[in-house]
């Protein structure tokens, strides 16, 4: 009698280890994304956006005659090439309107001195900003936390 009753209880090893190794990668990739209010990291943002302040700062330097942009706004950024700059460093002539980088999430940009989400930035032909006037602490990356985005007067920008 004790011969037919060969049913098995609980569950194997290999099932209980699969289902850990399940749960884990539930936990640490899906889980953040769930629970945070911005699908957009401030780490990744500032990176992102240091990032396009350099290209577009090497990119003035290279090209002297010409004048580029980046204008921010509460929902992305956009770069704006211009053919020509007057002597008080106006850019004029717009030639090229790049696709815009939209922020997700509530994440945005912003100055430092006035907390305003919508600026224009603009480098002159030495790689320094004219605009908006600033020295050290110039930009907040807004996302999950706040982190700043220094702009040295000679033009080196960094993160703090």
């Amino acid at each position: 009698m004790s011969q037919q009753r060969n049913i098995q209880l609980g569950f194997t090893l290999v099932e209980l280890v699969t289902t850990m190794i399940l749960i884990g990668i539930l936990a640490v990739a899906v889980l953040p994304r769930l629970l945070s209010d911005s699908s957009y990291s401030a780490y990744t943002l500032r990176n992102e956006f240091i990032s396009e302040l350099r290209l577009v700062q090497l990119t003035a330097m290279q090209n002297t005659d010409q004048c580029y942009q980046i204008d921010v706004s509460a929902t992305g950024y956009t770069l704006r090439h211009y053919s020509g700059r007057t002597t008080a460093n106006i850019c004029t002539s717009q030639v090229r309107e790049e696709q815009t980088q939209a922020f997700s999430g509530g994440a945005h940009i912003a100055l430092a001195s006035t907390a305003s989400q919508v600026f224009s930035i603009t480098f002159d032909s030495a790689g320094r900003i004219i605009s908006p006037l600033c020295s050290g602490h110039c930009f907040n990356a807004v996302a999950d936390e706040t982190l700043a985005i220094a702009v040295e007067s000679e033009g080196y920008i960094y993160a703090l």
